[in-house]
C-alpha cells in the first residue's frame, strides 16, 4: 500500500467524503420488557450513557460527521435522546446527526428490512452526495476507528467490505457468517445459519459479520435498487444483498482487531438479558477489557447535571457503603450495603438494604430492609420496603422475568407502577 494512504491525512480525506447511517429500529425483543417501551439502542448502558452512543462515538472519534440514524420501534425516546446529546454539531460546516425515521418516502409501508431502511431515503443520500457509506448496526458496545476500516476498503479496491470478527461456533447461529480466502476476499456469506460453517484454522469458531459495512456509494444505490425490483426479497443486507454480490464484485472482510495488539478487539452484543447483566458487570473490574475512562477516545452522550454521589450515616447497622461497584451522579446511598454493582443517575437506596451483582437503572429507588442480588432494575422502579429479589427463583418467577442464567429483569409495570418509562 503506498505510503500516503498510511497518513492521517489521506484517513482524514475519506472520512470526511464519508455519510454514516445507524440503523436504530430494531426492536430488541430478547431483552423482554426492558424494550418494551424503548427501541433496543435507546437502552441505558454503562452507568450514563445508551447503546446508540457507542457507534455515534466511534463516527465523532472516527472524524465522521455526517451521520444519519434511522429510526423505527418506539422510537420517541431514542429521539429525544439524540435532540439533547447529539445537537451540537456545526450545520454550517457540513456536520449533522440527522433522524430518519420510516415515513414511507418511497412506499406505503414501513422499513421492511435494513436494506429498505436505506432505499427509502435514497432521496436524502444523494443530496449528500457522499464518496462512502458507512453502514452500522445501532444496538453494539465496541470502540472502533472507522478510518482505518475506511482505508482498508480503499486499499483492496473494494465495492463492499465487511467488519467481522471471530466467534464461538455455537454462537455463530445469531450471525451472519462468511467465508474468505487467503486476501481476505469474502467467497461465502449466510445469515444466520442452523449449522454455521466453522473457520478452516479454527474449527470451534466462525467468522461473523458485526453489521458494519462499507459501500461505494454509486455501487449501494445500484444495488439497492435492483433488490428493490426483486420480487421476494426480504430487502436485508446479509440475507439478499451480501450473498448476490460476492459472486460478481469485490467484497472484503476488515478483521477487528486492536491496532496496538493484534488480538481480536472488544465488542459485545448486549442482546440478552443475560449479556447486557454481563457487559455491565464487566465494567466494574479493575481493569475491564472496554476502557471508558479512556480520554483519547471518549464515549458521548447527553446526561444530565446531577450532584455527586453521596454515602450517608456510618452507625454498625447502618453504614452507607459501596465496595467493587460504579455509583453515577445523583445517587443517594443512605445507610445501606452496595457490592459488585453498577447504579445509573439519581438512584436512592435506603437504610438498611444492600444490593449485589446488580444493574440499577437511573431513578430508581429502593425502600428500606431490601434484599437485591444479580437483578437488573429497570428505569424509575420503586422498590417496596422489605422486597427480596434475586434469592428465590421460583417466587422471582411468578413476578418478573427470570434469564436462563438467573438473572431477573424488574420492570415498573412488573411492580403495577403504570409509568411507562420509555425515556
Amino acid at each position: 500500500m503506498p505510503e500516503s494512504m498510511h497518513s492521517s491525512r489521506f484517513v482524514s480525506r475519506l472520512t470526511r467524503h464519508t455519510l454514516a447511517l445507524i440503523l436504530a429500529g430494531g426492536r430488541g425483543s430478547r431483552l423482554h420488557k426492558l424494550t418494551e417501551w424503548r427501541a433496543k439502542p435507546a437502552v441505558p448502558f454503562g452507568g450514563k450513557f445508551r447503546i446508540v452512543d457507542f457507534p455515534l462515538s466511534n463516527c465523532l472519534n472516527s472524524g465522521i460527521r455526517q451521520i444519519g440514524v434511522l429510526t423505527q420501534y418506539k422510537a420517541d425516546s431514542l429521539i429525544r435522546h439524540i435532540q439533547q446529546g447529539w445537537s451540537f454539531l456545526r450545520g454550517e460546516l457540513g456536520e449533522f446527526v440527522d433522524i430518519l425515521p420510516a415515513q414511507q418516502r418511497l412506499q406505503e409501508s414501513w422499513y421492511a428490512g435494513t436494506a429498505d431502511a436505506v432505499y427509502q431515503n435514497l432521496d436524502i443520500f444523494r443530496q449528500r452526495d457522499p464518496e462512502y457509506i458507512l453502514i452500522l448496526a445501532g444496538d453494539h458496545i465496541y470502540k472502533m476507528d472507522y478510518g482505518l476500516m475506511l482505508a482498508y476498503h480503499v486499499e483492496n479496491q473494494a465495492d463492499l467490505t465487511i467488519g467481522c470478527m471471530e466467534v464461538p461456533l455455537e454462537e455463530a447461529k445469531a450471525f451472519g457468517v462468511m467465508h474468505i480466502d487467503d486476501e481476505k476476499r469474502v467467497r461465502a456469506f449466510e445469515e444466520k445459519p442452523d449449522h454455521p460453517p466453522a473457520m478452516p484454522d479454527r474449527p470451534d469458531h466462525a467468522l461473523a459479520s458485526m453489521g458494519i459495512y462499507i459501500f461505494n456509494t454509486g455501487f449501494l444505490f445500484e444495488q439497492l435498487i435492483k433488490d428493490a425490483d426483486t420480487p421476494g426479497s426480504s430487502h436485508d443486507f446479509g440475507k439478499d444483498i451480501i450473498p448476490d454480490v460476492i459472486k460478481k464484485y469485490r467484497v472484503f472482510a476488515y478483521p477487528f482487531r486492536d491496532v496496538q495488539s493484534g488480538v481480536q478487539a472488544y465488542w459485545r452484543d448486549v442482546g440478552t438479558v443475560d449479556a447486557y447483566w454481563a457487559a455491565n458487570m464487566e465494567l466494574i473490574g479493575v481493569n475491564p477489557e472496554l476502557n471508558l475512562y479512556d480520554t483519547e477516545w471518549p464515549i458521548w452522550t447527553y446526561q444530565a447535571h446531577t450532584p455527586p454521589a453521596k454515602f450517608v450515616f456510618d452507625d454498625d447497622d447502618r453504614r452507607g457503603l459501596a465496595v467493587d461497584s460504579m455509583v453515577s451522579g445523583g445517587c443517594v446511598i443512605s445507610g445501606a450495603e452496595v457490592r459488585h454493582s453498577l447504579l445509573f443517575s439519581n438512584v436512592r437506596v435506603n437504610s438498611y438494604s444492600k444490593v449485589s451483582d446488580s444493574v440499577i437503572l437511573p431513578e430508581v429507588n429502593i425502600g428500606r430492609h431490601c434484599r437485591i442480588t444479580k437483578a437488573v432494575i429497570d428505569k424509575g422502579c420503586k422498590i417496596p420496603p422489605n422486597t427480596v429479589i434475586g434469592e428465590n427463583p421460583e417466587e422471582d418467577r411468578e413476578r418478573f422475568h427470570v434469564s436462563p442464567s438467573g438473572v431477573v429483569l424488574v420492570t415498573p409495570d412488573q411492580l403495577g407502577q403504570r409509568v411507562h418509562y420509555a425515556r
